[in-house]
Formats: C-alpha cells, structure tokens, sequence
C-alpha cells in the first residue's frame, strides 16, 4: 500500500524548529518533521510558528511529495526532512 496522507493536520514544534505531520502505510502512522529551515525563502531569513504553518501549507504538494520519496528510499516510522529533500 502507498504512503498516504489523508490527515491534513499539522504542529509547529518549537523544540526541533519544524513543522510535524503524519502518513500512513496502511494502519502504520509514519512520523514527519519538515525543519524550519526548509520553509524560509531568502528573503525572510528566519519565520515565526505562524508563517512556518503558513509556508507548510503553500508547499504542502512538494513537501508530502518529498516525504513520499524519503520513505520510498528507506520504510521507517520517523523522518526529518530539510531544505536538501525539497529541492530534489
């Protein structure tokens, strides 16, 4: 079964400085944090907990698209995706 989704709920996590969501294989729930970091633009070198929520969520196709490769590569339960897994 593929990596899905369907959970559109996501937290800002001020300890790891990221954006945690969730995919599940079947009936495993798969753990992801998106740093921070991976959701600032050039110009903005440094974003609030709002506007890291709010890039999540203008990016969230690339972002689970990202997340779906990292797992492809590897089936584990946790990832952290940076700025490097985006770009791919």
């Amino acid at each position: 079964m593929p990596l899905s989704f369907p959970n559109k709920s996501r937290s800002f996590d001020e300890n790891r400085k990221g954006v945690r969501f969730l995919g599940y294989d079947g009936m495993f729930e798969v753990r992801f944090l998106i740093e921070a970091t991976a959701l600032r633009s050039t110009d903005q070198p440094s974003r609030s907990e709002i506007e890291c929520l709010d890039a999540f969520d203008a990016e969230r196709p690339s972002i689970l698209e990202a997340a779906s490769k990292a797992y492809s590569r590897s089936r584990r339960n946790n990832y952290t995706l940076t700025a490097e897994d985006i770009r791919r």
